[in-house]
């Protein structure tokens, strides 16, 4: 190649990189040309979307992703449709992906996150958004995004109920803006910074309040307040510490003062379109009227929070009692179908609560339990079915009865049965003679010596005609003692020669003594369960029933029904 090829490449390179520079310097120009039709435009207003669509169908012909995550983003900034908010936040994330940038994925899906937090009130959707962002920022140098997130995890935390875990993450986020705030940065990073700081503050006050450190939550008012100034773009922070010592106020039943602050800061919250403020606002707007006795003026405000309920489906739990007030209110003048229809908005608020707030709503004080709603629903509604319930309930009574009566007639002939059984083997035993035992030792086990085994029987006959059994606390091993043998031995006999073991045998003679006592002497059918127990020996009243039950097929108090009502026939 010689030195004039050379030199007409060289020169072609040049004419080409400079040209690529031209279009690409161009390019970006159109970029800022476009976004400069729009960026002063206030949020939520439609007539920056035309701009921001052609914004957008640049960015995705040319690919310049970065470029398309910007158009998404401030697409979210400026339409003014929830939906449409999430379709842009998703549409954010499908560009940050592919452009592989970290910081933008992060940036996308906090952003997913804040408008599932503050536009539709869903914290496990945003906490979801939230943490994964979180997973992205532990490989990125971008401190700014780190606590961004930090911040919102922190938000979520805290309407969960976690305040302790939130506070200490809203710490840290107020050392890190605070530090910004104040470093040699660019005016719009220094504005971030510090409504990043204000932010947090903000939310730091929310957690020193619901867990009871007035004085710190106090202090931090003050100190927000104080830093916030007048300045216009702090407005909206500024009314939220407005807010949160209006609430202080209240909580001190200075009740004037109260409502000042609140008022005050209620232009800013409503212009902010965030509902979840604006009926906390209300609620102590109302509780303060409550204060001062102005009930028709509290009234008004705790319906507003109705209807802030019916259009967005939320409720904060603090705000539950905004409900009791609302029912008592009706219950004291009477209004059943205002009654109702309140009772019937706390069931659904609280079914609502049950599931985004997993965490706070057990704690919170019911006076009002869903049990005691439902009750009170039930019968405000059973005026309009009571001949219904009345038919229904006579049925089931009917039904009721008629089990009833079968189920009793049923078991008098099972008593009747078995007494009738008991009877004729009383008399059985009556007719038949005594004799003496006839043991032919030889037919039973051949280990047992046949003469020790007749002098036992012998004894054990003994034993058995004098009563020997009444006695309270019998063991076999004081019985052997009696008899001058052993245990084992005494055992051996018993279950081959009566039919079963030694506290069978023992139930057996003593359950049939007192049995053939109901039948043969009145007098002791007057006794009382307790004391025909310790006659026959057995120390427990239930384990006494339980015993005739198992040999005689009745209860002791059933067979004495059933003899007395014999005797009485009889006579």
């Amino acid at each position: 190649m010689n030195h004039t090829e050379v030199i007409k490449k060289l020169f072609l390179l040049f004419c080409t990189a400079w040209f690529g520079l031209f279009f690409s310097q161009e390019s970006y120009s159109q970029y800022y040309e476009l976004r400069h039709q729009y960026e002063n435009m206030e949020e939520n207003d439609v007539k920056a979307l035309p701009y921001i669509q052609l914004y957008i169908d640049k960015a995705k012909k040319e690919r310049k992703y970065e470029k398309l995550v910007q158009g998404y983003k401030d697409g979210i900034f400026y339409t003014s449709l929830d939906e449409q908010k999430l379709k842009y936040a998703d549409s954010m994330i499908w560009a940050a992906d592919l452009s592989r940038d970290r910081d933008l994925i992060i940036t996308a899906h906090i952003d997913k996150g804040v408008i599932y937090y503050y536009n539709y009130k869903k914290y496990q959707l945003a906490l979801n958004e939230y943490l994964k962002a979180y997973e992205y920022s532990k490989n990125t140098s971008n401190d700014y995004l780190k606590y961004q997130n930090l911040y919102h995890i922190g938000v979520v935390k805290s309407y969960l109920g976690y305040y302790d875990e939130a506070a200490e993450l809203f710490g840290k986020c107020l050392t890190y803006y605070r530090e910004k705030s104040k470093s040699n940065l660019h005016p719009n990073e220094i504005y971030n910074n510090k409504k990043g700081y204000f932010n947090s503050l903000h939310q730091l006050i929310i957690c020193y309040r619901h867990s009871g450190k007035n004085k710190e939550m106090n202090e931090a008012i003050e100190k927000g307040l104080s830093e916030v100034g007048d300045s216009r773009d702090y407005a909206q922070e500024k009314a939220y510490f407005l807010l949160s010592k209006g609430i202080s106020e209240y909580g001190d039943k200075h009740y004037e003062q109260a409502l000042s602050d609140l008022n005050q800061s209620l232009p800013c919250i409503v212009k902010s379109r965030d509902f979840a403020r604006l009926s906390v606002n209300y609620f102590f707007i109302g509780k303060s009227y409550l204060g001062l006795k102005d009930t028709k003026q509290s009234i008004g405000y705790f319906k507003k929070i109705d209807s802030i309920f019916n259009k967005h489906q939320f409720l904060l739990p603090e705000l539950r009692e905004n409900y009791e007030i609302l029912i008592d209110y009706s219950k004291k003048h009477k209004d059943q179908a205002q009654q109702l229809y309140y009772t019937g908005q706390l069931l659904k608020a609280d079914s609502i609560m049950s599931k985004d707030f997993s965490y706070l709503s057990p704690k919170i004080h019911k006076d009002y339990d869903t049990k005691t709603l439902l009750e009170e629903k039930n019968k405000l509604q059973k005026i309009n079915y009571l001949v219904t319930v009345i038919i229904i309930l006579l049925i089931i009574w009917a039904i009721g009865l008629i089990m009833l009566f079968n189920k009793k007639q049923k078991k008098a002939k099972i008593i009747r049965q078995q007494y009738i059984l008991l009877e004729e083997k009383f008399v059985q035993e009556q007719q038949i003679p005594e004799e003496a035992p006839v043991i032919h030792v030889e037919e039973k086990r051949t280990n047992l010596n046949g003469t020790k085994v007749e002098e036992l029987l012998r004894k054990l006959k003994l034993f058995e005609d004098k009563k020997g059994f009444t006695q309270k606390g019998l063991t076999i091993s004081k019985l052997a003692l009696q008899l001058g043998t052993n245990s084992n031995y005494l055992s051996q006999v018993i279950n081959e020669y009566k039919g079963g073991n030694f506290n069978k045998y023992l139930s057996q003679l003593r359950i049939n003594y007192i049995t053939n006592l109901l039948f043969e002497d009145r007098k002791y059918l007057k006794y009382n369960i307790e004391t025909l127990a310790k006659e026959c020996g057995i120390a427990s009243r239930q384990n006494f029933s339980d015993l005739f039950y198992e040999i005689n097929g009745i209860r002791p108090t059933d067979f004495i029904k059933k003899r007395m009502q014999e005797i009485e026939d009889k006579e």
